[in-house]
């Protein structure tokens, strides 16, 4: 095409520079949102300079203004398409745009001085994107210093509801309380991160359509990171209007009568969750105790004295006993219901942990009681039946509960199989409806709780554990499943959960794609459906504007899928470090050549990673995490087309050189896996997680003879 000669004064400037000077001045601003330049044929005549109309422009500059010109009409000419996370539940724009310029003030009046750290938030924004540094003032000022309005209003009908205007001379955020500003500080941010100095002028009305939205991580297999890392989530999911926290516990707190639980383990210290729970508040992020305090209790029962507290002391051998814990083949996870030193020993853990935390709720799990009725508890299930033994362990569970002043939450999925017995729950009493599959019946479970008349969450899955990068396609479908039927039903919050299991070996980016969508479907279901989550991730996540970084994570998600058979409650890549070589299964599912393409796929992604535009200080970090996660499902792939392979008929002796080279490629991994490992996380548990990958080794050594 041929780019006129005409200059371009932009949208909404009455006045602008014209030649050369002009162009320059917005190189950095387009620069940064076109990749077409190259593409562009441009006529040359000189340009003349706007300061001294006798001088002229070298051709090569002459060249780039007409660039320039060609592309500022692109971008002020279409309108944008606007990426936050959440998406709005309305937003109105009128045209034009405001520009961010040198010198103005970020005013908080009356109540909102209390929102320094979102201002501050948005004084960051402002610095690093727009490149003009406002200072932040409480009270009233010059009408034509005000950059930013802030103000406390209760005249807004919803709970953490706020209005954000950017007009022509000022931008205003009016909230209903102090969590509802922080939330307009917050959609605020990511207008600039994406719109740079020019914001479009826009009305937003937005509230919640869920009271209570949570993140819930799992800190106790293996994986517990440190500090500064909780604390950049916590910035994280603030941005994404998350207004709950939750750090599944079985033995990573420093219980002080405990020591021989958690010795190794690395664990939060009082005066860490102390921290952990002021930063939080701060931040209007509820941090909600957990400790498991059922099944989940291997980590306690494997130890003395704590062994004769279990449903079976000698333990039972669990089809999946290494996810759960190394070196082991047969222990306990369940507590005896029926032993009042089990009471007595949650007694004393509530009375310690509860002190570190100012939420009044606290989960106490109880999901999974596996052996419950196999041991001591057997002739009490006989008489009673299972459901009955349950909840008479729950009630008491509630009367500790009462006694430390806290509102008890629960996972749902043993009380949810006797239906009969769910309306004695007290109402004071929240359960936690969970399931991590695209087809989980969230609309039949839901209807069963609300129908008892009992709170409850639904608590879709982020889906990062068991797969190395992720489940994408499931984890939407999850959480759309899981918030669709909550909202229908009447759920009173969403808890997105990423868990652990097998060693907790997905670096901690990969659940941000599922965090970041169940905040936004907590926040707005309907309008957060259709969000472009490539866009918004790579933006938001990763701070990559040129939308790569999202678009790989998205596309490495997927890998699990293109062999063919699809697993539950992880991906097969992951799986196959656990499944025996001589097991055939489910390769009969694999399509042909299944695993070769998955490997072709997993290079092709790994290699645009050199394309990412991260503006992160981890950025190198996060590159690195993401190639030793690809290489790890890689070895996955690798293993799978062996033992298809095997199951086609091939001989022990052509699978040998097979087995050596996956036995190479992981003990060649573990030195990067430790590294990046260290680099997030607390030293405790890696040695568990990093003998789950050698394990495998070793049996290929065996395979191989």
């Amino acid at each position: 095409m041929v780019v006129p000669t005409s200059q371009f004064v932009p949208n909404g400037d009455k006045a602008a520079p014209r030649g050369n000077v002009y162009a320059l001045h917005q190189a950095t601003f387009i620069l940064s949102r076109v990749e077409e330049l190259t593409t562009v044929t441009v006529e040359d005549p000189p340009v003349h300079d706007g300061a001294n109309p006798s001088s002229t422009t070298p051709a090569p500059c002459a060249r780039l203004a007409r660039i320039l010109t060609h592309c500022f009409r692109r971008v002020y000419n279409e309108p944008m398409k606007l990426h936050l996370a959440p998406v709005p539940q309305s937003i109105d724009v009128s045209g034009g745009t405001h520009t961010l310029g040198p010198g103005c003030v970020i005013m908080l009046h009356g109540e909102a001085r209390g929102e320094i750290i979102a201002a501050r938030g948005l004084q960051a924004a402002i610095e690093q994107y727009a490149g003009v540094r406002w200072e932040i003032r409480a009270g009233t000022s010059v009408a034509e210093s005000e950059g930013v309005v802030a103000a406390i209003d209760n005249r807004i009908d919803k709970r953490e509801g706020y209005h954000l205007t950017i007009g022509e001379e000022r931008i205003g955020i009016v909230a209903r309380d102090g969590a509802g500003l922080a939330h307009g500080f917050s959609t605020l941010v990511q207008l600039v991160r994406q719109c740079g100095r020019r914001l479009p002028r826009l009305h937003i009305e937005d509230h919640p359509d869920f009271a209570h939205r949570g993140v819930m991580l799992d800190i106790s297999r293996d994986k517990l990171p440190t500090m500064n890392t909780l604390l950049g989530l916590v910035d994280r999911l603030s941005e994404w209007k998350i207004n709950q926290f939750q750090l599944y516990m079985e033995h990573t707190f420093a219980y002080q009568r405990h020591r021989a639980v958690w010795k190794d383990a690395s664990p939060l210290t009082g005066e860490d969750v102390l921290a952990l729970d002021a930063y939080c508040r701060e931040r209007h992020i509820e941090l909600v105790p957990n400790q498991n305090s059922f099944g989940h209790m291997e980590r306690w029962l494997i130890h003395k004295p704590y062994t004769e507290l279990a449903e079976v002391p000698g333990g039972v051998a669990l089809p999946h006993a290494a996810m759960l814990l190394t070196k082991r083949k047969r222990f306990s996870t369940t507590l005896n219901p029926g032993d009042k030193r089990s009471l007595d020993l949650m007694r004393g853990l509530y009375a310690e942990l509860l002190p570190h935390f100012s939420s009044a709720n606290f989960n106490v799990g109880c999901d999974e009681t596996w052996e419950l009725g196999q041991g001591a508890s057997k002739k009490a299930v006989a008489e009673r039946g299972t459901g009955r033994v349950y909840l008479d362990w729950l009630m008491q569970l509630h009367a500790l509960c009462e006694e430390q002043g806290r509102r008890m939450m629960f996972w749902g999925d043993i009380i949810k199989q006797h239906p009969e017995l769910i309306g004695e729950i007290p109402r004071d009493v929240t359960a936690l409806e969970w399931g991590y599959e695209h087809d989980h019946p969230y609309d039949t479970d839901a209807k069963a709780f609300r129908r008892a008349g009992l709170p409850f969450y639904v608590c879709p899955g982020a889906g990062g554990w068991n797969s190395f990068v992720g489940r994408t396609d499931n984890v939407v479908a999850n959480i759309t499943n899981a918030t669709t039927n909550g909202l229908k039903h009447k759920a009173s919050g969403v808890l997105t959960t990423e868990w652990g299991d097998g060693g907790h070996m997905q670096p901690a980016p990969v659940p941000w794609l599922g965090f970041m969508f169940g905040a936004s479907m907590s926040w707005s279901t309907k309008a957060s459906a259709s969000m472009d989550l490539v866009r918004a991730l790579s933006l938001h996540a990763f701070d990559d504007p040129s939308g790569e970084t999202g678009r790989i994570a998205y596309d490495l998600g997927n890998a699990y899928q293109i062999n063919g058979a699809k697993t539950r409650n992880g991906s097969l890549l992951n799986q196959l470090y656990f499944l025996p070589l001589d097991n055939d299964w489910p390769m009969q599912r694999v399509r042909p050549g299944g695993f070769e393409e998955t490997s072709d796929a997993l290079a092709a992604l790994s290699a645009r990673l050199d394309a990412a535009k991260m503006r992160r200080p981890d950025a190198q970090a996060i590159v690195d995490e993401y190639r030793g996660a690809v290489e790890m499902a890689d070895i996955g792939a690798a293993t799978g087309a062996a033992k298809y392979a095997r199951a086609q008929g091939a001989s022990a002796a052509k699978l040998r050189p097979q087995w050596r080279r996956i036995a190479r490629r992981l003990e060649a991994v573990v030195p990067a896996y430790e590294r990046a490992w260290l680099a997030r996380n607390r030293a405790g548990g890696l040695g568990d997680s990093v003998w789950r990958i050698r394990e495998l080794a070793t049996r290929l050594r065996v395979a191989r003879g």
